[in-house]
């Protein structure tokens, strides 16, 4: 039996994970922040759970990618 080639791990800054959740996370942080006047208190709130499953997600995919 051959053993599967296993392929290196890219920096997570050269990921498209990385970038997406980035651009979630800035979008959420501004929403919840207020900065964006949309949603009153209910669009903080969407802002920051969008901020946070953002990062959980990316923090999942990389350990997934890391195993």
């Amino acid at each position: 039996m051959t053993s599967p080639e296993t392929t290196p791990t890219k920096p997570g800054y050269k990921t498209t994970e990385f970038w997406l959740s980035s651009i979630a996370t800035i979008l959420g942080i501004a929403l919840a922040s207020g900065a964006l006047p949309e949603g009153g208190t209910i669009g903080q709130i969407i802002g920051g759970v969008v901020a946070l499953l953002a990062n959980i997600g990316y923090t999942a995919s990389r350990i997934q990618a890391k195993k």
